[in-house]
């Protein structure tokens, strides 16, 4: 087993670039995409846990499909961005068209009634400047909303990308960042 773990190591040290790791991955060394998958599942799993709000189970499906995805279309990556780019798209897509296959996209649309969860917790486990209260506040939020508002919010895509994506109008896509600031302003106790 040492040996193993020695000799993967020398073939493909921690310094490899992603596209190194692309070019063996995709030429069927596993070796090389499982340096990938330990390097890039953190960060995608984080974007993919927000966007299936906070369920870790839809979120571990959604990752489990976005290597799968990847794994298949590895030898078609033209190189023409950064495989953590390639990679992360893949991931919103994944998780995207989850969201809109699932009867749950549309129907846990919890809107307003979403702040008697916060509401509900104790004083205690409630403080307004905290992260937990903040990722509590983001699983309420409507699925569209949400994902509007990660996308835009904290992964810095344009409306423009995020109306492709989502499949809505532009004009959509920043109301819907609008309602979904609106409702996590409320549920994190902000006043206008």
């Amino acid at each position: 087993m040492l040996a193993a773990t020695v000799t993967a190591t020398a073939s493909h040290p921690q310094a490899a670039d992603d596209a190194t790791l692309a070019r063996a991955a995709a030429a069927g060394d596993g070796h090389a995409y499982e340096c990938i998958y330990r390097r890039h599942a953190p960060r995608l799993y984080a974007l993919l846990w927000r966007l299936c709000g906070g369920s870790a189970a839809r979120a571990e499906d959604a990752l489990q499909e976005t290597f799968i995805q990847a794994w298949r279309k590895l030898p078609q990556f033209r190189f023409e961005s950064a495989l953590g780019t390639w990679l992360h798209r893949l991931a919103v897509n994944t998780a995207l068209m989850e969201l809109r296959a699932s009867a749950a996209f549309e129907a846990l649309d919890i809107g307003e009634d979403g702040m008697e969860v916060l509401a509900g917790l104790p004083a205690s486990m409630r403080c307004n400047a905290t992260g937990l209260d903040l990722e509590r506040a983001l699983e309420t939020l409507p699925p569209r909303a949400r994902a509007v508002l990660v996308l835009h919010d904290i992964e810095g895509w344009k409306h423009q990308e995020i109306a492709e994506e989502l499949r809505m109008a532009v004009g959509s896509s920043k109301a819907q960042l609008h309602r979904a600031r609106g409702l996590l302003r409320a549920r994190l106790g902000e006043t206008p």
